[in-house]
């Protein structure tokens, strides 16, 4: 008798666990069906910055995610800004890296390099600006860089 309740007892125990586990977990149980499209195209990146003037053979310094669909978020220091600052953009994404016009720095060559690569609105991206030092980049007119 003893071993029978016990037997009960862990076979409800596991149950539980099992209808938990399924309610909770963020796998098949929740997923859409196959084929269906997302309202939000993708858009995920990975920003770096890198020091030198090659990101693959130069030092990284600082990396950042930033997500912009269906909301702002990432490790991003201004994820709604940079996100809406994307959005409004489309001359390129060298406009988005270019110095302000008043900018006055150093004529030193000590190449400071912005790196994005991901998925913007469905498209992949792959984008490198060089600046010729930290000034440079310090004075860039946008957001999107700025971590």
């Amino acid at each position: 008798m003893r071993s029978i309740t016990r037997g009960l007892a862990l076979g409800s125990a596991a149950m539980t666990l099992t209808a938990l586990t399924a309610l909770a977990w963020p796998g098949a149980a929740g997923a859409a069906p196959a084929g269906t499209a997302s309202l939000y195209p993708p858009s995920a990146l990975v920003l770096g910055l890198t020091a030198g003037e090659d990101a693959d053979a130069g030092t990284v310094v600082r990396a950042v995610t930033l997500v912009c669909a269906p909301a702002p978020a990432g490790t991003h220091p201004a994820p709604a800004a940079a996100c809406a600052e994307l959005r409004a953009n489309r001359a390129g994404w060298d406009a988005l890296a270019a110095p302000a016009a008043d900018t006055a720095c150093t004529r030193e060559w000590n190449p400071m390099t912005v790196t994005a690569d991901g998925v913007w609105e469905g498209a992949r991206v792959d984008y490198a600006y060089t600046f010729a030092n930290p000034c440079g980049l310090r004075n860039s007119t946008g957001v999107l860089f700025d971590f």
